[in-house]
């Protein structure tokens, strides 16, 4: 079996006597992403700057391409890339003096850099804003050049903290698109997002944390079948109705129709493994609005970590 191309074991970490990360420990083999998920204040952001070296470990150890971090961060630097939440591109440098100089952070020599940077801006289909600044550019653009600078030292392994956030839907397909050619190349990511659909599309495995521990690990749709009932149906007022919550119209027959029920705003979910049924049934009710899907990972967060909102999120 091939050696995972990272390897956390037993990460802990405390603030204030509070634990941040706890007991954390997973793995990202050659070619794979792994989506780290979870609420806000989970520990995902901590555990990125462990894997940075930014923040030393109270507990544990972190192996990047079989060196240790923080004790060898220099030389796992040297082959990391790395995409931050927010944009840390240089506004006085043209987008491909942002490649150029980054590139000399890593010792490339301008002869191997210039043909370099303009394949990373083929790639990242910013070719015509070669000589733009970053300001001059849209959001979606942006996210693709800080994507193609984190990629100007070839690195094994990518580092994305939510990439794709205050993108619109074009935007973030397209830059789905350059990831999944990223893994089809045999790059490594760790990805942070709050998209689900993202972690659906592009991660092989998911780990999913709360509090700090990681409280589920697998496949997305392994772990979908593995916690939830496969289909859902959503019932809620009709529009612009405000009589109530809606499960005042549903009757108490309803909630024996599914196996599990749920109530978040004005909106009833069903949670079942045959929604004819339940579907008869609201099908001779007025005054709703009935949506019959299949069970997905925005369920599987939900169930695991919770609807309530966080006070640190």
């Amino acid at each position: 079996m091939e050696a995972p191309l990272f390897l956390a074991e037993g990460l802990g970490k405390r603030y204030d006597g509070k634990p941040v990360v706890d007991d954390l420990s997973f793995s990202i083999a050659p070619g794979e992403c792994v989506g780290l998920l979870g609420p806000n204040g989970a520990g995902k952001t901590t555990t990125l700057r462990m894997a940075l070296g930014l923040t030393t470990p109270d507990a544990g150890r972190i192996h990047i391409l079989g060196r240790e971090m923080p004790a060898e961060a220099q030389a796992i630097k040297a082959r990391v890339g790395v995409v931050a939440q927010f944009d840390t591109l240089d506004p006085d440098f043209t987008c491909a003096e942002n490649l150029l100089v980054y590139g000399r952070y890593f010792g490339l020599r301008p002869a191997e850099l210039r043909p370099r940077v303009a394949q990373l801006l083929d790639f990242a289909a910013l070719e015509h804003k070669a000589g733009a600044r970053p300001g001059e550019l849209s959001g979606g653009m942006r996210r693709r050049l800080s994507l193609a600078r984190a990629l100007v030292n070839d690195p094994a392994l990518l580092l994305l903290d939510e990439p794709t956030t205050g993108l619109d839907p074009q935007a973030r397909h397209l830059m789905w698109e350059r990831l999944q050619r990223l893994l089809q190349q045999g790059k490594s990511i760790l990805l942070t997002t709050h998209f689900m659909d993202e972690a659906e599309r592009l991660c092989h495995r998911l780990v999913i944390i709360d509090h700090g521990r990681k409280i589920a690990e697998g496949r997305p749709r392994e772990l979908i079948a593995q916690h939830l009932e496969p289909e859902v149906v959503e019932v809620y007022g009709e529009q612009g109705w405000s009589a109530g919550p809606a499960h005042a119209l549903l009757g108490p027959e309803a909630r024996h129709l599914a196996s599990r029920m749920e109530t978040s705003g004005e909106t009833v979910f069903f949670y079942t493994h045959d929604a004819r049924p339940l579907l008869a049934h609201l099908g001779e009710r007025a005054r709703l609005r009935v949506l019959h899907r299949p069970a997905n990972l925005e369920d599987l967060f939900l169930k695991l970590t919770g609807r309530q909102i966080r006070a640190d999120g």
